[in-house]
């Protein structure tokens, strides 16, 4: 290109709106679709994000109040009362687990103590596991849009510039006022699925190292419950025997 037709393709390009409606406005509809689909994945990470950052404090606090009242030395019949119907967090959900198996056991005509404490376990394991299921729900989303959105973003830079590429040859024109605006479309998507991963993989690592805690809490909790209910087993054995 000469210089004359450089200062030519100046004023054309400097004219061009090169804002962000612009860019998706005028990209291809293909890319408009990428944009917009990456738009829509990423206000629905960050409700999933806000959602489940406001659940864990939530639980997290019930967690603590639970945690303080049982070992306050308040009667286990009383917490189980004040429990059973709405468990408010996972330690409330595996205590009233095993208390139900444990008054099922003890006033069943059976009274089948004898396996007590190996079903106590096994409740104990499956509300634990059903609690991290509970917290753990919609991760998977954010997960793969972090691994994902890049990619996806890629596909539409890849055709827009593809698109921009097939305007060039036809227009016979190589001036920057034909190529910048359809390359800075292409890329635009590129930007959109970046913008997009980024939020969602780092709150994914933050609320799985979160769930992760939960659920290290609730073990440790049924852990110390389940051998405050063996010994009590121990002690009722004789007389169920």
């Amino acid at each position: 290109m000469n210089p004359a037709d450089a200062m030519a393709a100046m004023p054309a390009a400097a004219a061009h709106d090169f804002s962000l409606w612009s860019l998706f406005w005028n990209a291809h509809i293909v890319v408009k679709a990428v944009m917009i689909g990456l738009l829509v994945s990423s206000v629905w990470c960050w409700a999933i994000i806000i959602d489940k950052t406001l659940l864990f404090r939530r639980t997290k606090a019930a967690a603590t109040r639970f945690e303080d009242t049982f070992w306050s030395g308040q009667s286990l019949e009383e917490l189980y009362r004040a429990h059973q119907e709405n468990p408010d967090s996972g330690l409330a959900a595996t205590f009233v687990a095993a208390m139900r198996e444990w008054k099922r056991s003890f006033e069943g005509s059976g009274r089948q103590v004898a396996s007590l404490s190996r079903r106590i376990d096994k409740v104990l394991d499956v509300t634990i596991q059903r609690e991290v299921e509970r917290l753990d729900s919609r991760l998977l989303f954010l997960a793969s849009i972090g691994s994902a959105a890049p990619y996806i973003g890629l596909f539409g830079t890849v055709w827009g510039i593809m698109n921009a590429f097939t305007s060039i040859a036809a227009s016979k024109n190589t001036s920057l006022a034909v190529v910048a605006p359809g390359i800075a479309e292409a890329l635009f998507a590129t930007a959109i699925g970046l913008f997009a991963a980024i939020p969602a993989v780092l709150a994914y690592n933050k609320l799985q190292a979160e769930v992760a805690r939960q659920q290290a809490r609730m073990e440790g909790f049924a852990d110390e419950f389940s051998a405050i209910l063996s010994r009590q087993i121990d002690e009722r054995l004789p007389m169920a025997a």
